[in-house]
């Protein structure tokens, strides 16, 4: 162990090195044997596993946050022990897993749930139920370049140009002659694209 200005150098080869040099909220400079640096705060240290646990970005917590609920945002990265090749110990802060000064944003985490709903009820929708994976795959090529939808086993493009079993130019029906027309088209290509991926594997 030496001396540098205020901070203390500790090697990782130094006996002296123990759980208690990694107390939670020590605010450390750490240097690993990958040839890594980083600066991190301790959140917990787990013995049987010889794995630290770090917060990073601790800095950031050091500027006035007042008038903001929110704290600063941060990483956490987990560290076996023994690819401390040397840290400094820069001081001793909170313990970062404060409960009581932990704040939750259930605003913020209900409106991100029911989007996520809303996402996985959309994907959902887009997988036809009792089709073949070739119809699917022409239902995933079909919804890149135009709306579509599954109205049971059959395809719903532009929700007025339905195209049947199996697929094919001759299954479209419904729409504008011009709608009509333009699925049967963009089908035909997505065909080919399919067969020609098909046949190169």
């Amino acid at each position: 162990m030496a001396m540098e200005g205020s901070n203390i150098i500790i090697s990782s080869s130094s006996s002296s090195s123990s759980s208690e040099d990694f107390a939670v909220g020590c605010l450390l400079s750490i240097k690993t044997t990958l040839g890594e640096e980083f600066n991190g705060q301790v959140m917990t240290f787990d013995r049987p596993s010889n794995i630290l646990f770090f917060c990073l970005g601790f800095l950031d917590s050091f500027v006035s946050q007042e008038g903001s609920k929110h704290g600063p945002k941060r990483n956490i990265r987990f560290l076996k022990a023994n690819y401390i090749k040397e840290f400094s110990f820069l001081g001793q802060a909170e313990d970062p897993l404060d409960i009581k000064k932990c704040y939750i944003d259930l605003h913020s985490l209900q409106a991100r749930e029911e989007l996520a709903l809303r996402q996985a009820e959309a994907d959902a929708e887009r997988i036809g139920v009792g089709v073949t994976a070739e119809a699917q795959s022409i239902f995933d090529a079909l919804s890149k370049t135009l709306p579509v939808r599954w109205d049971k086993t059959v395809i719903v493009v532009m929700n007025e140009v339905r195209v049947g079993s199996p697929y094919l130019a001759e299954c479209v029906s419904g729409g504008t002659p011009a709608a009509n027309d333009r699925v049967k088209k963009v089908l035909e290509l997505e065909r080919k694209r399919l067969q020609a991926r098909g046949a190169s594997r």
